[in-house]
């Protein structure tokens, strides 16, 4: 968050924690946006909103019956914009359980043909007390969903929802308003909803300033409008790793007391001419040695690299921080093409600090150091070029409806059903300039991948193989190749499936809860209070179910949890209803991982079920 030490390296939030409820409120809904995202981070996201945080992603990724409930517990809560074709993948497979995101994930693109680039969370809270009013965060950030541990920054602000809407929010809630209406492969049942809802809180929102700032406003660049850019001032500091001559040049021309500072990245500023450098007082880059902490050997919780953007304007009295996704390029403040995200605080320079203070050496200047002309050289026009072709072609698979066809195949010898899938172009697809082109559904890995280059170019089908049901994907991997240069591109995009069965989802499921000690576990997790992840991670543990249906990791009875569960409404009694159906919905060659002696006392608790319905007339 920002506060009295803006931008002091020392001062490090993690990316989690900022998820987390305020003290006496729970979890409820939340839509948020990232240019690139990679789906073992996206999974956890769940897990983190829903039942238990974890000071990193992998703790969460080693349980994945959490990951499940996770994704169970947020499913129609929770949705993620992400700029099409910018999902990492990889040559592995992925767990099969990163298709329960396709509920969660969207792809989107920029309206003007640039890049959707903006990194926000809207989140809201409700109260465990009733007469509490209900709560939301907003977070604008320089950083992606992904694993990524470059220096970044966030703004972070926590207010109530009023009954008026405050001029303020404006642009928040109608950039949130406009995202369900440029998604590539339509949106989930629920999304327009969700996204509506929340939108309107985020109007009536009124913010706690974090401290020393007096004031606050929002700026969307891209949707319409004239973009959003630094006005004159005084002085000006940017943070920004990528960056263009022509912006540079705009940036340099508004300052009346001083040349401005700038701190970016080497392989950027190298491509800047020297007329336009000269008109910084400071150009600096990232020290390598701020990639380790204090100097020393490079270790899993060390920063690397620049991805933080921040434009620190003095005027008058004032020093003003805006922080966002904007970088100091031509899309983002110039021509307005990319869709980008600010938010801007003010305060009393005094307090707030001056552009020397946050960005000089007792600030984050002390991990920069000047930059070096000839240090790294640019990258050449064939290169540059390639890139360009690459990115054209990811964009035509994104854009352009492409389609996944699902039919059922020949059972296994063993009686198991497969699913043969097809790649459908819409039409033949140039893809110009492309040598070749891989795809495989990321649940099966790079050693099921398929030429389809010149079936696309013909505009015919494209066999994908067959594969169980289990393996069913939207989400496809594709590896792109330069028909010049050897350059080529990794990444994954979500595309509509026709044919995709219903049974799928309840495939996954009996995939995770596959014995007797998972369904228990999972059980436990089913019973955790929504706020309560104490409970939550003890569920999640490894361990074997024990005497009348005991929890892995716990000596309480599940019985004496599924009567007080009873006596409190039912709710999650009715969960457990829902999990037995889907793991009932299986093709005949699975384990059952319910025990017959449970399904004779659930029995009990279905007729009690009913009978309470029957009272409140449900």
């Amino acid at each position: 968050m920002l506060n009295r030490r803006s931008l002091d390296p020392e001062q490090r939030t993690l990316y989690g924690a900022n998820l987390q409820p305020p003290a006496g409120y729970v979890f409820d809904a939340a839509v948020a946006t990232t240019f690139s995202l990679d789906f073992e981070t996206a999974l956890a996201v769940p897990v983190s909103l829903a039942l238990f945080a974890a000071e990193n992603r992998d703790d969460i990724l080693s349980h994945p019956l959490a990951l499940l409930e996770g994704a169970e517990r947020i499913a129609g809560r929770l949705v993620v914009f992400t700029d099409a074709g910018h999902i990492q993948a990889s040559a592995r497979p992925h767990s099969r359980l990163c298709s329960l995101l396709e509920r969660i994930v969207v792809e989107v693109a920029a309206p003007k043909g640039g890049a959707f680039h903006p990194k926000m969370w809207a989140l809201r809270f409700t109260p465990l007390r009733p007469e509490d009013p209900a709560r939301v965060r907003l977070l604008i950030l320089s950083r992606n969903l992904t694993r990524d541990r470059s220096w970044d920054l966030a703004a972070t602000l926590d207010g109530v929802v009023t009954k008026q809407p405050k001029a303020i929010n404006r642009p928040i809630a109608e950039f949130l308003r406009q995202l369900p209406g440029i998604t590539t492969a339509g949106a989930p049942e629920g999304v327009n909803t969700l996204v509506d809802e929340l939108a309107a809180d985020i109007r009536r929102a009124e913010w706690t300033l974090p401290e020393p700032f007096q004031s606050v406003s929002f700026s969307v660049n891209g949707l319409g409008g004239k973009p959003w850019r630094p006005e004159p001032c005084a002085r000006l500091g940017v943070v920004s790793p990528f960056c263009d001559d022509q912006t540079l040049s705009m940036l340099g021309g508004l300052t009346s007391a001083g040349k401005p500072i700038f701190i970016g990245r080497s392989d950027e500023l190298a491509q800047v001419s020297d007329v336009t450098l000269d008109g910084f007082a400071r150009v600096a880059v990232l020290d390598e040695m701020a990639t380790t902490e204090d100097g020393e050997e490079e270790d899993a919780t060390a920063l690397q690299g620049l991805h933080a953007k921040a434009f620190i304007a003095e005027r008058g009295w004032d020093t003003a921080i805006t922080i966002g996704s904007g970088n100091a390029t031509r899309p983002a403040l110039l021509t307005g093409k990319n869709v980008e995200i600010f938010a801007t605080l003010t305060g009393k320079r005094s307090r707030v600090g001056s552009i020397e203070e946050i960005l000089g050496e007792k600030g984050f200047g002390r991990l920069t150091r000047p930059f070096v002309r000839n240090e790294m050289s640019a990258a050449d026009a064939a290169q540059r070029a390639a890139e360009a072709r690459l990115e054209l072609a990811r964009r035509e698979i994104c854009r352009t409806g492409l389609k996944l066809r699902c039919e059922r195949g020949e059972p296994t010898d063993e009686g198991a059903s497969t699913w043969r899938v097809w790649l459908v172009p819409p039409e033949p697809m140039p893809l110009a300039g492309i040598g070749a082109l891989r795809v495989w559904p990321i649940t099966r890995g790079e050693g099921h991948a398929h030429f389809v280059l010149q079936l696309l170019r013909q505009g015919q089908p494209a066999d994908l193989g067959t594969m169980p049901l289990v393996d069913l994907t939207r989400f496809l991997a594709c590896h792109l190749t330069d028909e010049k240069e050897n350059l080529s591109i990794l990444f994954s995009t979500g595309l509509m499936m026709d044919g995709l069965p219903a049974e799928r989802h309840a495939a996954i499921l009996r995939w995770v809860i596959d014995s007797r000690d998972a369904f228990f576990r999972y059980l436990r997790l089913l019973l955790s209070e929504l706020g309560d992840p104490f409970a939550a991670a003890l569920a999640a543990q490894d361990g074997s179910g024990q005497g009348a249906w005991r929890a892995a990791s716990d000596d309480a009875p599940i019985l004496e949890e599924m009567v007080r569960a009873f006596c409190q409404g039912g709710d999650q009694l009715r969960a457990i209803e829902r999990l037995i159906e889907r793991l009932g919905t299986g093709d005949g060659t699975d384990t059952d991982p319910i025990p017959a002696e449970f399904r004779a006392l659930w029995n009990t608790f279905r007729i009690a079920l009913a009978s309470q319905d029957t009272v409140h007339g449900e």
